[in-house]
């Protein structure tokens, strides 16, 4: 299980993926049960009336809604397990590589009240790693960026162990954000957050694009709070999105300045594979390149990088007492 703050799958053995649904759940209050999960629960984020909220319990890459989330895992494993085996499944679970131990603790914590028998953790990057074709059993170093909703994990791997790996707060969701902060300030528009993740998919860049592109953002005027819509083109969403772009570019330089000449020298070889849906920004890739000297590589899959890489390590029990964190 790839628990995201912006999306859950699921990986079962022997059948591929099962599950690609967004973390949202949709609560009535009177009885704080769910009445959404997923997809549903999506469509009605920012539209509920007063006795229901839809909430994201994952932020961060991590738990924010204890008592939500295990809903949630219920719900989901329900969904895939339904008219299947009777044993509860073992089940492994990715989780950012700087998470606390009490972060972690409340992981396992919601998969087992989930009903599963067993909880694996491995961290994403690794996972995700393995997803994108890397060799990490070699003594040769890999590095691997991995740029999810909730985190930024970049990673130089060898071994099958970590030589080097850092967190960073921001990604996906703090686009998003960024993306709502600069219309609400140059437009005098406030916009929810999933029509800024529709900008951002639309004309979202990091580098110019070769033919200039506009879209209609619809809101609500901060002034006079009628319905209003502006027209926003790229250069604008890439000045909303420098900052980000620049703190993602920023920590992959760190791991490189703190890695030996050795695991360098392979990285110069290799060049640096990126996943996750933060990859999936138009130039990224070019101007990680430009910033680094390095070759840079985009997964063939970056979405779904984490959770087939957890699934290959399915089939190899070896491997994964080696990378597993608990």
């Amino acid at each position: 299980m790839d628990l995201g703050t912006a999306n859950t799958l699921i990986y079962v053995k022997n059948e591929g993926i099962v599950l690609d649904e967004p973390s949202v759940v949709a609560i009535d209050k009177r009885t704080e049960q769910p009445i959404a999960v997923g997809f549903e629960a999506k469509r009605m984020y920012g539209r509920t009336p007063e006795n229901i909220v839809a909430v994201r319990p994952m932020k961060d890459g991590v738990i924010a809604k204890f008592d939500v989330t295990k809903k949630m895992i219920t719900y989901f494993l329900s969904k895939v397990y339904r008219r299947k085996r009777l044993i509860p499944p073992r089940i492994i679970v990715c989780i950012p590589s700087g998470i606390t131990q009490v972060e972690k603790k409340a992981v396992i914590d919601s998969a087992r009240q989930a009903g599963t028998r067993k909880v694996f953790l491995i961290e994403e990057p690794m996972a995700a790693a393995v997803g994108a074709g890397l060799s990490i059993e070699k003594p040769s170093a890999s590095m691997v960026v991995d740029i999810g909703g909730g985190t930024t994990e970049a990673a130089v791997i060898a071994l099958s162990a970590t030589v080097y790996q850092e967190s960073l707060r921001v990604a996906g969701d703090g686009m998003d954000e960024a993306i709502v902060n600069y219309i609400k300030r140059e437009h005098k528009l406030v916009i929810g957050s999933y029509e800024a993740e529709n900008i951002k998919i639309k004309i979202g860049s990091a580098a110019p694009l070769k033919e200039a592109a506009t879209f209609t953002a619809r809101g609500k005027d901060l002034v006079t709070g009628v319905p209003r819509a502006v027209v926003v083109n790229d250069g604008e969403i890439r000045e909303a999105l420098k900052d980000s772009v620049k703190a993602i570019v920023d920590v992959i330089n760190r791991a490189l300045g703190r890695t030996s000449s050795e695991l360098a020298a392979d990285i110069y070889d290799k060049g640096v594979m990126i996943t996750g849906g933060g990859a999936l920004l138009r130039g990224l890739d070019k101007l990680i390149a430009a910033e680094t000297g390095l070759r840079v590589h985009r997964a063939d899959d970056p979405l779904r990088s984490v959770v087939m890489g957890s699934g290959k390590v399915l089939d190899h029990f070896k491997l994964l007492k080696k990378i597993c964190v608990t």
